[in-house]
């Protein structure tokens, strides 16, 4: 399914903490890894990458929750809904929780992360997969595939 017009918006489940993105993600990702498996209650998390000056709380304040370092998690403070990461060494994005968004159905992982942690009887259609993280070089080329997909 292609992605929504923009901006695309969402919120936590109560509805307290509202955000908006007013550009394409630049990729989408499901994160295997035991700390989102453990975040969400699930599998894995699914995921938007925008650009920082792209997303914007547009209601309520969001809260720092699950990591408190140079990576950070926000969450609602009052459903404690896991919002968004603000990734360390990338001040200019923004990882979204997809589901989250009021029309996710488009929402599909074009890579996978963490995969060495992945449940056994998990598989998603992702294009990229990666035992962790994926090196600092190859971002470039996932994200022109993503545009190009689009």
């Amino acid at each position: 399914m292609p992605t929504p017009g923009l901006p695309m918006e969402g919120g936590c489940r109560c509805g307290q903490v509202r955000f908006r993105i007013d550009a394409r993600p630049l990729t989408t990702m499901a994160c295997h890894c035991r700390g989102c498996q453990r975040m969400t209650s699930s599998a894995f998390s699914l995921s938007a990458l925008v650009p920082s000056a792209a997303f914007t709380v547009t209601a309520g304040e969001p809260v720092i929750g699950g990591l408190h370092g140079p990576t950070r998690h926000f969450f609602c403070p009052y459903c404690m809904s896991w919002l968004f990461t603000r990734p360390e060494d990338a001040a200019e994005l923004v990882n979204v929780r997809a589901t989250l968004l009021d029309d996710a159905a488009w929402v599909s992982p074009f890579m996978e992360t963490f995969t060495k942690e992945k449940l056994d009887w998990v598989s998603t259609p992702a294009v990229y997969s990666f035992e962790e993280f994926p090196p600092m070089e190859a971002y470039g080329e996932i994200l022109k595939a993503y545009a190009e997909a689009g």
